[in-house]
């Protein structure tokens, strides 16, 4: 992760292509359910003749998938959909981004003899934004009489960007849009984006077009049922049918899936370590964690503690991790001793890991699931065990961030 970008070149760009399929292909398996989302877009594709499409959810919440599978089912039908992965190693900055999307569109509608990529293509959103206009003028010449044309007029240009809060900004002006994204959008051309949760005055976005977030967290009996499906499919297919896999089904009897466990991470991750043998016993899913998911927690843990100091942070997460109950800054600072500024300035800029609600006009937090919460346990159990335990592999900048192992 803190290896330096590789240059952006077209060289790199059916390389990316390739990552890309894998990556869709990868999350559209065994896909099921999210029907609720999928009417949300084309609703709103209907409504605006353009715009910005967001799906804010919580890490796990299954954001990746979901737009993994729109690009997967809907390209190339009647919208061209170009997907962009910015939690792909070396992917999330704007040059690259540039690029490959610009080499994407041009190689998309060959047919309208779009101008070749130029040399300051990265200089900001310019050549991005030439190039839709294009498309723009080209999607509404076209008529329905005109059958060998390959845009109709009903067809839609949609760039889907999954892992938004994955974007390193640093590597941008300060006021710029992240990626450079269109501030101003031609009739015809949409993006659909995923996210974390964030706090609306640090969305890195300046948009004078339609907008619509939807937030997986406002669908709690939606998502319950369709990870309740994912389960039950899951199951009933090789090889959960005998052995371990088969007792799985009364552990999952006997411990209920409530909506803060409502985390398709996490769910994928216990089957995948079922079916790769990590488990002999169902009793050890309550006990330990799969690799995969020990590394995806690391992840969350590398970025929360990303201070110079590390002494505060260490606190504040021991207390949430401990709190039964969600707890406000007042509350923690009160329990630390110490600033209610420092308190609250580490909370927001951990807004993406926290579950918040508002209490008698007062912000409490918690983790966003209960099961980051129990690895955090562990972890700060054995610092205290040892005062100067070594840090994790990824707090030394050894693993990679897998965007096959998402949101």
């Amino acid at each position: 992760m803190n290896s330096t970008p590789r240059p952006p070149t077209v060289n790199n760009y059916l390389d990316t292509q390739q990552q890309f399929t894998d990556i869709i292909n990868a999350k559209s398996t065994n896909f099921i359910g999210r029907e609720f989302v999928f009417t949300e877009i084309n609703n709103f594709l209907n409504r605006y003749n353009r715009g910005y499409f967001t799906i804010i959810g919580p890490p796990g919440s299954g954001k990746s998938a979901i737009i993994a599978k729109y690009a997967q089912k809907n390209s190339p039908k009647n919208y061209q959909v170009i997907y962009y992965n910015a939690e792909l190693e070396e992917k999330n900055h704007a040059a690259e981004f540039l690029i490959y999307i610009c080499c994407q569109i041009i190689a998309k509608f060959q047919n309208l003899s779009l101008p070749n990529l130029p040399d300051n293509a990265t200089e900001g959103s310019w050549f991005l934004s030439l190039l839709l206009q294009q498309i723009s003028e080209n999607l509404q010449l076209h008529q329905p009489n005109q059958p060998n044309q390959p845009n109709q007029p009903n067809q839609k240009l949609i760039i889907a960007i999954d892992g938004l809060n994955c974007i390193n900004r640093n590597l941008q002006p300060p006021g710029t849009n992240i990626f450079y994204l269109p501030r101003y959008l031609p009739q015809g051309v949409y993006f659909l984006l995923t996210r974390r949760p964030f706090l609306s005055s640090n969305s890195g976005l300046l948009i004078e077009a339609p907008v619509q977030s939807l937030n997986l967290a406002d669908y709690p009996q939606e998502n319950k049922q369709d990870i309740q499906n994912y389960i039950q499919t899951t199951l009933n297919s090789p090889p959960f049918l005998t052995g371990v896999g088969g007792d799985l089904k009364s552990w999952l009897n006997t411990h209920k899936i409530t909506e803060k466990a409502n985390n398709f991470q996490y769910i994928s991750a216990i089957f995948t370590a079922i079916a790769d043998g990590f488990y002999t016993q169902t009793q050890q899913i309550q006990t330990s964690f799969p690799p995969a998911l020990e590394t995806y927690y690391q992840q969350h843990l590398a970025k929360m503690l990303d201070w110079e100091n590390q002494d505060l942070p260490l606190a504040v997460l021991q207390v949430l991790a401990e709190e039964t109950q969600l707890i406000s800054v007042t509350d923690i600072a009160n329990l630390l001793d110490t600033d209610e500024f420092d308190v609250e300035e580490i909370l927001e800029a951990w807004f993406e890991f926290l579950n918040v609600e508002i209490k008698s006009n007062v912000s409490v937090y918690s983790l966003y699931h209960d099961n980051f919460c129990q690895w955090l346990k562990g972890y700060l159990r054995s610092i205290q065990i040892n005062r100067d335990p070594p840090l994790p592999p990824l707090l030394r900048g050894e693993i990679n961030q897998s965007p096959l192992f998402g949101d």
